[in-house]
């Protein structure tokens, strides 16, 4: 099992950052993803547990289920399938930092390829800079 953990801190509330990160379908405004849709809404939550989002990357369509969604403080997501690794989990937590918030994003998978994982750890910090700078863009 392979794990990745960054941070980032933004100077907007985490109300606002839990905003863009629970928007799925915003998600090409701050990330490579070139569209976004919902495959399936949330059980109770449009966004929330049991969504499955589909997005077009560069790569090609990652399809990822939402499996806890704690607003504002944490989002879980587990890949099904796009990417060659297995049993992918990601956890982003969202803590209120002065009059700002720290994301932690973190990942735990098992690579299906070598050096896949050196790829997903450079993308974990592009998404959490993208969502800090998205955050922030919008306040």
């Amino acid at each position: 099992m392979t794990e990745y953990h960054t941070t980032r801190k933004v100077s907007v509330p985490p109300d606002s950052v839990w905003a863009v990160l629970a928007d799925h379908e915003g998600m090409p405004r701050w990330t490579a993803s070139r569209s976004a849709h919902l495959e399936r809404i949330g059980d109770q939550d449009r966004n929330g547990v049991g969504a499955i989002r589909a997005l077009g990357t560069p790569v090609g369509r990652i399809r990822e289920e939402i499996t806890e969604f704690d607003a504002p403080n944490r989002l879980v997501y587990r890949m099904l399938s796009g990417a060659p690794v297995r049993d992918y989990v990601g956890t982003v937590r969202l803590s209120p930092d002065g009059a700002g918030t720290l994301i932690e994003w973190s990942v735990s998978f098992v690579p299906r390829l070598p050096g896949v994982q050196l790829v997903i750890k450079a993308l974990i910090g592009q998404l959490a800079t993208g969502l800090a700078k998205e955050s922030a863009r919008r306040g």
